[in-house]
């Protein structure tokens, strides 16, 4: 991968961005008016619009953070092999933890809401929108940006921001988020197109939902 794609102005306007939403987030979740999962999946769709904005308008373009028009379709199909052998791959992990009598389920549950409507919009904020827009923000523009230190740093530096970002893993150790943040850095470096550890991404976080629902 092309290294130096994302420069420090891009990086800088979209922190405060990303900050920004998620301030206001915070704010209105506290006002109580709004389905939080609602809020949170509005909120994800606006950092993904920003973001893409800003790296089209400030920064190199959209193929700077590893998206174009033409590489939509074969970054899909890419990131369907992807997830189809790490799929066999987990199933192999999780018979192997059974065989040793470790509950794989320990290290993947997640708590999921009561009624029907609130496991849709968790899914869909959850599976769909958080997904795209981490993709874009751990991968996309600060893998980009470490990137220029080595492939070592970047998958490091973004590895450890993208557990980081996830408070709500820190009663457990944080398995699934440092194994996703490196799958997710590998692929992006390896195939070059973002839509792959979105894929991935979208993928693996609604096998995760869906074993914790069931």
């Amino acid at each position: 991968m092309e290294a130096d794609k994302i420069e420090i102005k891009t990086l800088t306007i979209s922190l405060v961005a990303v900050a920004a939403v998620e301030i206001a987030v915070r704010f209105m979740i506290q006002r109580g008016q709004t389905d939080p999962m609602i809020i949170l999946g509005m909120a994800r769709l606006a950092e993904t619009l920003l973001l893409l904005i800003i790296v089209r308008s400030r920064g190199r373009g959209l193929s700077s953070v590893g998206l174009s028009v033409p590489g939509m379709v074969p970054g899909l199909k890419r990131g369907l092999a992807w997830s189809a052998g790490l799929g066999m791959v987990s199933l192999l992990a999780i018979a192997v933890m059974f065989a040793m009598r470790v509950d794989p389920l320990a290290f993947i549950r997640t708590r999921l809401p009561a009624r029907g409507v609130d496991i849709v919009l968790f899914f869909a904020a959850g599976a769909l929108a958080g997904p795209v827009a981490e993709e874009v923000l751990f991968r996309g523009i600060l893998y980009g940006f470490f990137r220029r230190w080595g492939v070592l740093l970047a998958v490091c530096a973004s590895t450890v921001l993208f557990v980081l970002a996830h408070p709500s893993a820190f009663h457990r150790i944080p398995l699934t988020q440092v194994a996703g943040g490196v799958i997710f850095a590998v692929a992006y470096e390896k195939e070059g197109n973002l839509m792959v550890p979105i894929t991935i991404h979208v993928l693996g976080n609604m096998a995760i939902f869906a074993l914790s629902l069931v």
